[in-house]
Order: structure tokens, then C-alpha cells, then sequence
């Protein structure tokens, strides 16, 4: 069964760890569900994932059924009612902490292990079988991970005659030229630390034969709670100055925002809250509610809807075509 169901794949990656690979992948996820796609989130890695603390899923537990393992389920797929005329999309997730026996269980793997479990996920998790985008989320670097998941995911492609590239260390990877890889966005931080190492990671894309759908920038500035003013913390424009210079889309800057903390937190009241949502009546989302309905409040929201929306774009009508 694995990947044979889902339209696109979509790697998120960083040379850099503490980016905050994993807050991205959520939010696109999230905000790809609203635009209705129905979206899987993947968490390879193995040694500190993070999505399930992200859910607030970390007690869940994978399903055991005839073919494979079936993904957790965050939330089912909604059709467009009278007071809601968005048709949302299903998310599912899969990460290793899913079949750990506890949260503080250590993984301590060797990379024949790692690329053994990579595999496994890539051919036996039965997605649900309309599944649009499948996101996953990377550990930083150019690890065994990195390699085995795009091995696996280029041998997916049939019919087609494989080459041999380079990853630059000496390792050869059997490369597949069908997308059934549909590219990768590269998160980096605007620090010139930050984008010394995700420049590598450009180049790990263009070994590999994976395009680059786009560059985003996050913890570009800080948002106030109180007036939602945007201080910059670090240092600015790093990341597009990347891009520009790697001739890869620049998709644009996150702020920090102590509201996404809240979120995840399940805090009632979130700092930032877009007044006014049809979801919570304008005032902050019940905790109770869906992670969905409540991220629709999030002053990060209407950000990553847009960079959802172009990513969609960029993939359903490639530059070249």
C-alpha cells in the first residue's frame, strides 16, 4: 500500500536544527486542511520527534491492521455547511514516539536500524487512500534519514531508468526522474549561522533531484501579544538573501508569536487572536475545540495560508510545464 494513494510529497527540510522545521510542517499542514486537502503529516525523526507533542498526541497510539499500520487520526474531512462555506480536509500523522512504550523512551540507533524503520514508513502505513499532500518532517542535517527517505521515495517512480548522483559525502543515491517527490521547502532562520548550514542543504536538494518549492524564513522578528507590532530579534533578511542568491522561490518570514506557543499548549485565550472568527464567536477558541478551528485564530494563520496556497500552485503548475 505506503505512498501509492497520495497525490504529492512534500520534504521539510533545514541544515540546521532549532529552526523550527516541525512548527512549519504543522501550520502548512494545518492550513493546507483548511483550503481542503486532505494531508498526512510523516515525523522521520526518529531520534527527537516532535509532531506528537505539537498535536498534543503524545499518548496515542498506532493502529495495527491487515496490510500496515494506520495512521493517528487529528481530524476527519468536513464538508462546506450554511455557516461554514470551506470545505475542510482530514489529518492524519505518523511518528516512531506513536509506537514508543513511553514519551521519554530514548532511541539509540544505529543507521542500518534508522534506514530499516525509514522503509517501513514509506511501504507500510495505509494512508487514507484520497490523501493530497503527504508533509514530512525532517530531522536537521543530511542524515541517514535524509538519504534513505529520498532513495525510497524516488524508487517509487516506475518506468522510468534510474541514475547514480552523488549526496557529497561519497554516498551514492539511485536516483528516479518521475516527481513522485513533488519537492521540498527549506526552512532557515535569518541568522548568517543558520543560513551557512541550510545552504548545504539547498545543495543536498540539487544532488538529489529534488526542486525547491521555497524558502521560508521563520523567528524573523518578534510579535508583540499586546499590539502585534514586529521587532526583529535577530538579524534580518538572511533567508531571502539565500534564496536569491541559490535562485530558489522565496516564500517569506515568520515572526515569532507567543500565540502558536499557546496553541499547542491548548491555552484558552491566545495572544495575537484574529478577533472576529466565525469559530469562536470573537473570542478566544474553547480549548475543547479542534486544533484546526483554533489555529483559524492564530495571528500566524493567514501566513502560512498563503504560503500553503503557493506551495499549491508552484506544484500543480510547475515553472517548466
Amino acid at each position: 500500500m505506503g505512498l501509492e494513494n497520495i497525490k504529492h510529497v512534500v520534504l521539510i527540510l533545514s541544515g540546521k536544527g532549532g529552526v523550527g522545521k516541525s512548527s512549519v510542517t504543522l501550520q502548512l499542514a494545518l492550513s493546507l486542511t483548511q483550503q481542503g486537502h486532505n494531508v498526512g503529516i510523516l515525523d522521520i525523526d526518529l531520534t527527537g520527534p516532535s509532531i506528537p507533542r505539537l498535536l498534543n498526541l503524545e499518548d496515542k497510539k498506532v493502529t495495527q491492521a491487515p496490510g500496515g499500520w494506520l495512521p493517528v487520526e487529528v481530524h476527519d474531512a468536513r464538508e462546506a455547511t450554511d455557516n461554514d462555506t470551506h470545505k475542510r480536509g482530514s489529518l492524519h500523522a505518523l511518528s516512531l514516539a506513536f509506537l514508543l512504550p513511553s514519551r521519554s523512551s530514548a532511541v539509540i540507533w544505529r543507521g542500518p536500524k534508522k534506514t530499516a524503520m525509514i522503509r517501513q514508513f514509506v511501504s507500510d502505513v495505509l494512508w487514507p487512500p484520497n490523501t493530497d499532500y503527504l508533509l514530512i518532517d525532517t530531522p536537521p542535517g543530511t542524515s541517514d534519514e535524509h538519504i534513505a527517505i529520498v532513495e525510497e521515495l524516488h524508487k517509487l517512480a516506475a518506468d522510468v531508468q534510474p541514475v547514480t548522483a552523488s549526496n557529497g559525502n561519497g554516498l551514492a543515491l539511485e536516483i528516479d526522474g518521475r516527481p513522485k517527490l513533488s519537492g521540498a521547502v527549506v526552512v532557515t532562520t535569518p541568522q548568517a549561522i543558520a543560513t551557512a548550514d541550510v545552504r548545504k542543504e539547498l545543495n543536498f536538494c540539487v544532488k538529489t533531484q529534488i526542486t525547491v518549492l521555497g524558502v521560508i524564513e521563520n523567528m524573523a522578528g518578534y510579535m508583540c501579544p499586546c499590539c502585534g507590532e514586529i521587532s526583529n530579534v535577530f538579524s534580518k533578511g538572511g533567508g531571502q538573501i539565500m534564496a536569491s542568491e541559490a535562485n530558489v522561490p522565496f516564500l517569506g518570514s515568520v515572526p515569532i508569536d507567543t500565540g502558536f506557543g499557546a496553541l499547542v499548549e491548548g491555552v484558552k485565550d491566545l495572544p495575537n487572536a484574529t478577533n472576529g472568527d466565525p469559530a469562536t464567536n470573537g473570542h478566544g477558541p474553547e480549548k475543547s475545540a479542534e486544533l484546526v478551528e483554533r489555529y483559524k485564530s492564530c495571528g500566524l494563520s493567514p501566513i502560512f495560508a498563503d504560503f500553503a496556497a503557493r506551495i499549491d500552485q508552484r506544484i500543480r503548475n510547475p515553472p517548466d510545464s
